[in-house]
């Protein structure tokens, strides 16, 4: 499954579209999701946002041994993305860690 989370994009043909990061997640938890798409800014930060996935897959990671999908960033928020891409190497540097050891 490939999961696209944006509040106003259309995603791409064969692409699950979810709007807020709590669905992303529970899309994530299910173990079946090979690749995410994340957008940073959802339209209500309350609810979260896309930097809220990767710290959840983050965390994932080092607690269960989480494997992460591949995870890409489509943001216009240039900031955000950068930070998104940051915890994104981080998770990567995590899990070869994870899987070096093992």
């Amino acid at each position: 499954m490939r999961v696209f989370l944006d509040d106003e994009r259309t995603p791409p043909e064969g692409w699950t579209l979810v709007r807020w990061p709590d669905e992303a997640i529970a899309l994530l938890e299910q173990s079946t999701v090979e690749e995410i798409s994340l957008d940073h800014d959802l339209g209500d930060d309350d609810r979260g946002t896309g930097y809220d996935v990767v710290l959840w897959i983050e965390r994932a990671v080092v607690e269960r041994g989480f494997v992460p999908p591949i995870i890409r960033v489509h943001s216009a928020n240039s900031s955000a993305r950068q930070r998104m891409e940051s915890g994104i190497a981080a998770i990567a540097r995590l899990a070869a860690k994870r899987d070096d050891a093992g």
